[in-house]
């Protein structure tokens, strides 16, 4: 039998039903990998001191009931902007160092109802502020490919926390980009749903017009299924929709692609990629075509002007949520704000103010209007659009350093679709320099379905999908 850290979900859970392991199994060797990797990878925040008791409890259930539940006795990570009632949440922020939420976010809520057990809570960019999680005021987190390098963000930590195998499947938020990057430089999946789709309450919120909660895992399949658990209309979130959640897991049954219809985004191919990073979005395309989808090149408008709006926008919507942390309510005064967030805060209450309201936000929120109605145009007469997620692999440790604007020159590839609300994966596509690689597939809103049986075709028919050996991580 594989080793329990290597298996999937679907084998965890497998084991489970087949009684040929237990709960507690399975959290003792993934808590035997923390304690042995994670002082030098700096991936977990805090860990969850009940855990055990919670895996104790769930193998009783089992025994008692049987496997009566879609997560029973699964431990995953959870990026530590989300709050957990009983578990410390700070953002990775020191403002809410001493912090312990009274309520659960739905996310994590839903989680635990089909019987998840939270192993702990993962480091990333203080207040998801970056894409290095080297804002961090607790200390960067490593990548596990390469502890000089870094693991992107914000949701850094939950990304390493499955390439490291510490976990089979982690939680992230994406806001722009801070799913799908993490995973493409940890060289997992990360799976960004429509905005709307995921419930943002209890999520300590970055820019709430784009703020997506979706999941890293090992593989597409693990994807769909806590996608299924964590999708749907929420009372307590106004922007969730309304619409019923499909059952991606169960429709997880396609062999080929024949019939979709991709187009290649020419501009997605800057000049800022290596030729070898481009010549992986092209081989992918070939290989997409091979499983019998139609790939053509389109056009959309170049993704330099999403950085100009998600910048404003991001930081306009960013001044009005830090609002509250005022030092009355959580402990901390504001002087506990890291230079990032104290930037994006004036940065956010300039373009806001009388006066430059209309030169700056206004104008950004036209061309985001823009930007949706191109994709709108684009989806007539295809299912998908293809790219690169990052321009190139991990950079190195320090890469961030006197460079104000370093996630959005990241996440360049990635913005448009966050700004137009759309759904989106990122699977890995290949290696760079022993670093992996990955492309995106993004389909209109609420296509949900098609974004991840399309990118299982193409995980299963490649050999993408590898994990790193952590040896050198002392």
């Amino acid at each position: 039998m594989k080793e329990l850290h290597t298996q999937s979900i679907a084998s965890l859970v497998q084991g489970l039903k087949d009684k040929h392991i237990s709960a507690v199994e399975i959290l003792n060797s993934y808590l035997d990998r923390i304690k042995r990797y994670d002082k030098k990878l700096n991936i977990f925040v805090n860990l969850n001191d009940q855990a055990i008791k919670e895996a104790e409890k769930a193998d009783k259930e089992i025994a008692s009931n049987g496997y009566h539940k879609p997560l029973l006795g699964i431990p995953l990570a959870i990026k530590d902007n989300f709050l957990t009632a009983g578990i410390k949440t700070t953002a990775s922020s020191k403002l809410l160092k001493d912090y312990y939420p009274q309520y659960e976010s739905t996310v994590t809520a839903r989680l635990k109802k089909a019987g998840a057990i939270i192993i702990g809570k993962t480091n990333m960019d203080a207040w998801a502020h970056g894409s290095s999680t080297e804002t961090s005021d607790f200390g960067p987190t490593l990548n596990p490919w390469d502890t000089d390098r870094l693991p992107g963000g914000s949701s850094g930590g939950s990304a390493a926390a499955v390439a490291a195998q510490m976990v089979p499947a982690a939680i992230g938020s994406e806001t722009a980009g801070s799913v799908r990057q993490p995973a493409a430089w940890c060289g997992v999946v990360g799976f960004k749903p429509t905005y709307g789709r995921v419930s943002r309450y209890g999520v300590i919120a970055m820019a709430s017009s784009t703020d997506s909660p979706g999941p890293l895992t090992r593989d597409v399949s693990d994807a769909a299924l806590i996608t299924q658990i964590i999708a749907g209309h929420d009372p307590y979130d106004a922007t969730t929709s309304p619409l019923p959640v499909p059952s991606y897991f169960d429709k997880l049954n396609m062999t080929d692609l024949k019939g979709i219809r991709i187009g290649l985004v020419q501009e997605y191919l800057i000049d800022e990629m290596d030729e070898k990073a481009k010549k992986l979005v092209r081989d992918a395309a070939f290989t997409l075509e091979s499983l019998g989808a139609r790939v053509e090149e389109v056009s959309l408008l170049h993704p330099k002007y999403s950085i100009g709006v998600y910048t404003v926008l991001q930081r306009s919507e960013v001044s009005s949520n830090l609002a509250r942390f005022d030092g009355i309510r959580f402990g901390q005064d504001r002087s506990h704000f890291s230079q990032e967030a104290k930037r994006r805060i004036m940065l956010g209450t300039y373009t806001l103010s009388a006066g430059y309201y209309d030169a700056y936000y206004k104008k950004a929120l036209a061309v985001r209007t823009k930007i949706v109605d191109q994709f709108n145009e684009v989806y007539k007469n295809y299912d998908l659009v293809l790219g690169a997620v990052s321009p190139g692999p991990a950079l190195k440790v320090g890469a961030t350093a006197n460079e104000p604007m370093f996630g959005e020159m990241q996440d360049i590839l990635v913005e448009p679709s966050s700004i137009a609300g759309l759904t989106s994966i990122s699977v890995n596509c290949g290696f760079l320099d022993n670093l992996p690689f990955a492309i995106q597939l993004t389909a209109a809103q609420f296509k949900e379905d098609l974004v991840l049986r399309t990118a299982k075709v193409f995980q299963d028919a490649t050999n993408y999908q590898k994990f790193p050996n952590l040896n050198h991580v002392k």
